[in-house]
């Protein structure tokens, strides 16, 4: 069957469309994106305001048709964190379905980060064995380590890539003092997280999915995406050392410019640097793999994984 999943992210709303059935790999079919930047359109009392909310059911309407235009027969429709998180969502929520017939689910931190690693340890297996899995998004960041399907633990933090730079990064290139002061608070919140996964033991396998740790990986040397979802491609704690106060000291346009880096996200890179920096560093982990599958795939599996056989 084709399925479209309908994700209203905290930068872009992505309808992914991919032919499925139980007991085979997902193929993506389709593809579209629309940038939308919803956690940097809160107010100062963390609403979405009207013009926001009329852009998202635009998006949702261009997604719907897209989805029409390539014959998807169910469409698995969800909301993370920027409107999880808006003061307003409940009226977010009811426009979007007045207005579009679309019920957006809205996914709790920990649902995203146990959809996130059910997706890695599908592509990477059994034979992975333990795996601690790294997702930074627009506006959280998802960690889980577990050696099953299920992770044994599994935390979303507010560190996410645009909430953090809207919040603490106003300038281009960014002021120093606001990327040391950012450094502690990232480093603080990740560490009271810490011994919750250090009491599981050590990773047998460390990977990690989105944009942000996609377009680190490609910077410091890795494949490009041309090359196929199947080339192997690693970031290394080492080379993202060097490349955190680099990034800080370009501008938006110079990071633009840099191999794999979208225009859309480049003003965000410092801050997700910094975050899978501290990530990294504070987990001990000194090379990860990028796995090419993320929360819309780990969202069809769990879909796949009801149907009847």
């Amino acid at each position: 069957m084709r399925l479209g999943v309908l994700d209203v992210g905290s930068n872009t709303v992505h309808l992914l469309v991919m032919d499925a059935h139980p007991g085979a790999r997902p193929l993506p079919a389709h593809s579209h994106k629309a940038e939308l930047r919803l956690a940097e359109l809160l107010d100062g009392d963390g609403a979405i305001g009207p013009e926001g909310i009329d852009r998202l059911v635009a998006v949702v309407m261009e997604a719907l048709e897209a989805a029409e235009d390539k014959g998807v027969e169910d469409v698995l429709p969800f909301a993370t964190s920027a409107v999880r998180e808006a003061s307003n969502a409940d009226e977010v929520l009811a426009r979007v379905t007045e207005e579009t017939g679309v019920r957006l689910q809205v996914l709790s931190g920990a649902d995203e980060a146990r959809l996130t690693f059910l997706a890695a340890r599908r592509w990477f297996g059994w034979s992975a064995g333990k795996l601690l899995v790294l997702d930074i998004g627009g506006g959280s960041l998802e960690i889980a380590y577990g050696m099953d399907e299920e992770p044994d633990a599994a935390v979303s933090l507010p560190l996410g890539a645009g909430r953090l730079t809207g919040s603490w990064l106003p300038g281009d290139p960014p002021d120093t003092a606001d990327i040391r002061a950012l450094r502690r608070h990232v480093r603080a919140e990740i560490a009271r997280s810490v011994g919750d996964f250090s009491r599981h033991g050590a990773p047998d396998h460390v990977v990690a999915t989105s944009k942000t740790f996609k377009q680190l990986a490609r910077i410091t040397g890795a494949a490009r995406s041309a090359e196929g979802l199947y080339v192997e491609r690693r970031l290394t704690r080492r080379a993202l050392e060097e490349w955190v106060p680099k990034l800080a000291a370009m501008s938006t346009q110079e990071r633009a410019e840099l191999p794999g880096v979208s225009e859309g996200r480049a003003g965000q890179l410092p801050a997700g640097a910094l975050v899978a920096e501290a990530a990294m560093d504070l987990f001990g982990v000194d090379q990860l793999e990028i796995c090419p599958w993320a929360l819309r795939e780990g969202v069809i599996l769990r879909r796949l994984d009801h149907l009847p056989t």
